[in-house]
């Protein structure tokens, strides 16, 4: 079965003993949960982690408007953005100073390079996290589901090493980042 928002939410609802649904809007308790919590516990798991399937680089707009203060010029943020990693330059992704104010970011460079996590389609999900959002999912649902606080709380902590399992999973998916331009380092020569 391809993944989908049913697919993982049906996963989860078995993971805790209940009934899947065939659909979110089937008019169960379970499907009610399921439509209400999902969206905001995928996003959240998401933008808690620099996952690289998530991952993503854009040249931003640059706005007419120009800040209020602080910085010289505001670019336009892309509509799917989760969080934001960093900003840069074209030729180098990070390095550029700026704050994020509403859907904007400001600062002082002509041109931003924006490196930010999006939400992909469910189909995209990689097997470690598809796993860690199913337990994610599963304790979140508990309470409201189940009423079963000690089970729940049996679902958080696996869901917790879940999490941990995936983040590690994807982490080693690139070639470590070297510390550069650590004074301690320059200092000793």
């Amino acid at each position: 079965m391809a993944l989908s928002a049913l697919a993982l939410c049906a996963r989860a609802l078995l993971k805790l003993g209940a009934q899947p649904i065939a659909s979110l809007d089937e008019g169960t308790a379970e499907a009610e949960v399921a439509a209400n919590l999902y969206p905001g516990i995928r996003d959240a798991l998401l933008a808690a982690h620099p996952w690289s399937f998530a991952t993503a680089q854009a040249t931003l707009p640059r706005l007419a408007a120009m800040p209020t203060a602080d910085f010289r010029h505001a670019f336009q943020l892309p509509a799917n953005i989760l969080r934001t990693l960093s900003a840069g330059h074209p030729d180098r992704g990070r390095g550029l100073a700026y704050r994020i104010l509403e859907d904007r970011l400001h600062c002082d460079a002509e041109q931003v390079v924006l490196t930010h996590i999006f939400r992909p389609e469910e189909s995209g999900f990689p097997p470690h996290f598809a796993a860690a959002l199913v337990a994610r999912l599963a304790a979140e649902f508990c309470i409201p589901v189940t009423e079963n606080t000690a089970r729940a709380q049996l679902l958080a902590a696996q869901a917790e090493a879940e999490f941990r399992a995936a983040r590690r999973a994807d982490s080693q998916q690139a070639t470590p980042r070297a510390i550069e331009d650590f004074p301690l380092v320059s200092v000793r020569g």
